[in-house]
């Protein structure tokens, strides 16, 4: 079965063609064009960027694969959770081919498809996902028929607190790996606000006090402590979701996830709970359509019936636990 997965939640809109043949899977592309700018993400700029690189992604996508939009068996697009601008030139691609080319249409939710896209790519069994991107940051669990979010972020995203900082630094958008570079270069561990609530963490006070400290400590020491500070939350809350589960494996999902601190400091804790980590390479961390092919393929062979016409739309707040995980079983 070849399957055609359209990317478009936020900056990036991507194009991926994925082949299933005697139960295994491969992607034969996975093709993009991400939206960059000095001042994070303007939603009328974000959709004139998506409207004017889509075609060439499909086109290129469909090429690298050696393939037509006629051998395409299965349409897979991002329904949500995302922006409204972006994910409505994804959903108007897979409408159109459905109504011209008569190609079935399953709808994927972006965070799901961080989770089924590690699970599926290194084999992990039943993994506490830690999916950490732009405006998601979630540690999620499959429980009873569906994803569980066993603690979030209860204020921002851990990319955008990021790319916030990276604004305030100013590096310009995404900031991400230029915050990782400037860390490493940090000498001193600044005290920033730890806020753990149970499986939940707060971020806003990590962004207020950079802020208003901006021009008292050095760039590297900042972003260094950013880090150190923000990481340890993540991975104490990762830990306790799987403590509380009695789950064995932690896997990394999104953008965020490519830091290679994240990475380290995940690698000690499992290690000392006597359990395993596994982490995508880092293009299936960061938003990529091969993820979202993936993942329409195995709802649809779990029953997920194809979308009419009409009901290929959006739903950018989508919530994971909204999503009936009929692939899995129970």
């Amino acid at each position: 079965m070849i399957v055609l997965g359209i990317e478009s939640t936020a900056h990036t809109f991507g194009s991926s063609i994925i082949i299933e043949k005697d139960r295994k899977i491969d992607i034969l592309s996975n093709e993009k064009d991400v939206y960059h700018s000095q001042s994070g993400i303007v939603p009328s700029k974000l959709m004139e960027h998506h409207l004017e690189t889509f075609h060439n992604v499909l086109m290129n996508s469909l090429r690298k694969a050696d393939l037509s939009i006629e051998d395409i068996d299965l349409v897979a697009y991002s329904i949500g959770p995302g922006m409204g601008h972006a994910l409505r030139i994804g959903a108007a691609v897979s409408r159109a081919l459905r109504i011209k080319h008569n190609k079935p249409v399953i709808g994927v939710n972006h965070c799901i498809a961080h989770l089924e896209v590690g699970r599926v790519m290194t084999k992990a069994k039943d993994p506490i996902l830690l999916y950490v991107s732009g405006a998601n940051t979630q540690v999620i669990a499959y429980s009873s028929g569906r994803y569980r979010i066993f603690g979030e972020t209860l204020d921002m995203g851990v990319g955008n607190l990021i790319d916030s900082v990276g604004r305030l630094l100013g590096i310009g958008f995404p900031a991400g790996p230029k915050i990782e570079n400037l860390a490493k270069k940090g000498k001193k561990l600044i005290e920033l606000p730890y806020n753990v609530k149970g499986m939940d963490i707060n971020l806003g006070g990590l962004y207020t006090f950079i802020k208003e400290n901006i021009n008292r400590y050095k760039k590297e020491d900042l972003a260094y402590s950013l880090q150190e500070t923000l990481f340890a939350m993540l991975i104490e809350v990762g830990e306790r979701a799987m403590a509380h589960t009695g789950k064995k494996e932690l896997l990394l999902g999104g953008g965020v996830a490519c830091n290679k601190r994240l990475q380290e400091m995940a690698r000690i804790m499992v290690k000392e709970r006597n359990a395993k980590l596994f982490v995508p390479p880092n293009e299936l961390l960061v938003d990529n359509a091969a993820m979202i092919g993936i993942t329409g393929l195995l709802m649809y062979k779990g029953g997920v019936k194809p979308l009419r016409p009409q009901q290929i739309t959006i739903l950018p707040y989508q919530r994971t636990e909204e999503v009936e995980v009929v692939w899995r079983g129970r």
